[in-house]
């Protein structure tokens, strides 16, 4: 089989790829949603079920998680002598956050032009993250099949059900029966290229550490006219405390915890940072180091919640109580669980007036570092290279943390570990309006397509 050939049957496998999403995002599969329920999640897990079934994948298995999410499995064993590829992906996807923010129906597949040059892309809840991956590994599955008449290497795939609520329940399954994860080369799809165009593969994950901390100064609320200016105000105690998380340039700064180190990959040009993170105008980008130091190699903290008086039912009192959630992001490298410890020291030790604190760590993620010196990734890279009419493959960091990484790597310590994807900046994945470029879904469809009859 020739490239040429497999990149016309991927192109001519579009359509039935669009009609896949189509079907996949009218599902609202949010993991454990008190709005949608449980229903759109075994209609997901039915459904790709069906569909890897359907693409050769033998022994296909609906797996009841501890977390209460389906995992769906298979595994066509490898002919003699031929290698396996693990292909990873997730069905479950982030709530739709506000309505009136989409410009579509985000579950309903839309196509219309993207911002830059206008090219076609397709609008939707879960149209990247991760369903677009999840339909680009079928894409690149009916194409060798078609292709070659089979599958001329074993192939295993793990699709779960909560990997944007924690994926505890595939940790967990993992941890229980290593054995799904048996391969040569796993290609997790679940990360993207730097920008449309450009291969990536994503060697670097931070890792998490989710803390709360919660300050008590009294117990009740007081007038703010009669006690204000003596008695201690918890939600200000709480803004103060949350100042000392960073300093002047906005580098992170708890105590104890490294943050020189440097970013040795892919660097991140400043424009395009600032038009992938969609910042207004005249808003600094944040910490003294280059952007990729502050994205992928040093350690992050973001307020992502607090729990204070609503300013449209606020009445004038002084809080005796704040709370806030706070998200630590750490680089390869780094114990998020001690990372998180050290956080939780620092609250305490800066709390201001006195007040009351409760901190702890409630959850952490492991970080991943791959190592890509394999013959697995010499194929992939020129898979890619192929797929992309011999663009140069890119290595780039992800802020984001994926730990099944962690997992699977003490399940399978021989097996390479591939991040890659149709995701990139302008697909705003977690937010209104997610979308995937066409042209993206299908070359990364197309790059394992060539990788699975190349091996």
């Amino acid at each position: 089989m020739t490239e040429t050939s497999v990149r016309d049957i991927v192109r001519g496998l579009l359509p039935q790829a669009r009609a896949d999403l189509a079907e996949l995002v009218a599902l609202p599969s949010v993991h454990a949603s008190p709005e949608f329920g449980e229903e759109p999640n075994r209609a997901a897990a039915h459904w790709v079920a069906d569909a890897f079934g359907g693409a050769g994948i033998e022994n296909i298995e609906q797996i009841s998680t501890s977390d209460g999410s389906i995992a769906v499995v298979g595994h066509t064993p490898a002919p003699a002598g031929a290698k396996t590829v693990l292909l990873y992906s997730h069905f479950d996807v982030q709530p739709p956050g506000p309505r009136e923010q989409w410009e579509s129906d985000p579950f309903t597949l839309t196509s219309r032009p993207g911002p830059g040059a206008g090219a076609e892309r397709w609008y939707g809840r879960g149209a990247a993250d991760c369903k677009g991956n999840l339909v680009a590994h079928l894409t690149a599955l009916r194409a060798v099949r078609e292709a070659t008449g089979g599958l001329p290497v074993g192939v295993r795939v793990i699709v779960e059900g909560s990997e944007e609520g924690g994926g505890e329940g595939l940790d967990d399954l993992i941890a229980q029966r290593p054995d799904l994860a048996h391969a040569d080369l796993i290609l997790i799809a679940d990360t993207g290229n730097v920008a449309v165009g450009r291969p990536t593969l994503t060697t670097s994950l931070r890792g998490v550490a989710s803390v709360r901390v919660e300050l008590t100064t009294g117990r009740s609320d007081l007038h703010s006219g009669q006690f204000g200016g003596a008695a201690p105000d918890a939600l200000a105690a709480l803004i103060a405390l949350l100042a000392t998380l960073r300093d002047e340039r906005g580098n992170t700064t708890i105590d104890g915890l490294d943050t020189s180190a440097r970013w040795a990959g892919e660097p991140y040009d400043e424009a395009a940072f600032r038009a992938d993170a969609a910042l207004v105008d005249g808003t600094e980008i944040l910490g003294s180091g280059l952007i990729g130091d502050q994205l992928w190699a040093r350690p992050a903290v973001t307020v992502i919640g607090l729990d204070a008086p609503a300013t449209a039912t606020a009445a004038a009192a002084i809080a005796p109580r704040a709370a806030a959630l706070l998200n630590l992001r750490v680089p390869p490298g780094t114990d998020p669980r001690a990372a998180g410890d050290l956080l939780v020291a620092h609250l305490k030790a800066h709390t201001p007036w006195g007040a009351h604190v409760d901190a702890e760590v409630e959850s952490t993620g492991e970080p991943f570092a791959a190592d890509t010196t394999g013959p697995g990734y010499d194929a992939l890279r020129a898979a890619l290279t192929e797929a992309y009419d011999g663009a140069e493959v890119v290595t780039s960091g992800q802020g984001g943390s994926i730990p099944l990484c962690t997992r699977l790597r003490k399940a399978a310590p021989s097996a390479e570990i591939a991040l890659l994807g149709v995701e990139e900046p302008l697909c705003r994945i977690h937010a209104p309006n997610e979308s995937v470029d066409p042209r993206e879904l299908e070359r990364t469809a197309l790059a394992e397509a060539i990788l699975l009859t190349s091996l």
